[in-house]
């Protein structure tokens, strides 16, 4: 069956020819969002080949699920829903989760909280991939996608006060690296 359609796709086209597995649609729609989403998964992964992994493991979802997407709702922001669930799968089949005791966290304090505005976006980047994965995924969950510790206490099987104590921790470590990368800069090391 041949289907024209104008030069410039709409996306409710996209997605019909994507339900019936259309590969021209799956790659148009691939191509669009592959920047968008490899930033979301590049905040989960602890390398680039990680956050490759989970990208393309998020699109074969995609694909797979497109008929349960609700049209006039935002297909970029299902794609991202999916691709960060999708990371949320990666971090359980890969790491035996730890459960860290909240009586181990402190409160978090320093003087040179500027430093991190003089970062670049990819230095953070840096610094935040070499989190443990329960701490990367944590702080993520919470900063970024804005989860609540109930929410993201379900979605990893851990306790609430596990969550707030792995985002401290998440978050001590990244001071410490930012602040020693920040050292090293004005040293001129």
């Amino acid at each position: 069956m041949d289907i024209t359609l104008p030069l410039e796709y709409q996306e409710d086209d996209l997605i019909r020819a994507c339900v019936r597995k259309e590969r021209w649609a799956q790659r148009i729609i691939y191509e669009e969002y592959f920047s968008q989403m490899m930033a979301v998964c590049l905040r989960y992964a602890g390398s680039r080949d990680e956050a490759l992994d989970i990208l393309h493991e998020g699109f074969i979802k995609v694909f797979r699920h497109m008929d349960k997407y609700e049209p006039g709702t935002s297909l970029g922001a299902w794609i991202r829903r999916i691709m960060v669930n999708t990371a949320i799968d990666y971090y359980r089949k890969q790491v035996r989760r730890r459960t860290e005791d909240i009586d181990q966290a402190f409160d978090l304090s320093t003087s040179a909280a500027d430093a991190i505005s003089q970062m670049s976006e990819q230095e953070i980047l840096e610094a935040v991939q070499q989190l443990s994965p329960v701490y990367r995924t944590v702080f993520n969950l919470y900063v970024i996608e804005g989860y609540s510790h109930r929410e993201i206490a379900d979605m990893l099987g851990i306790t609430e006060s596990t969550s707030r104590s792995n985002l401290v921790k998440a978050r001590l470590k990244l001071q410490e690296m930012l602040l020693a990368k920040e050292g090293k800069r004005t040293d001129g090391k």
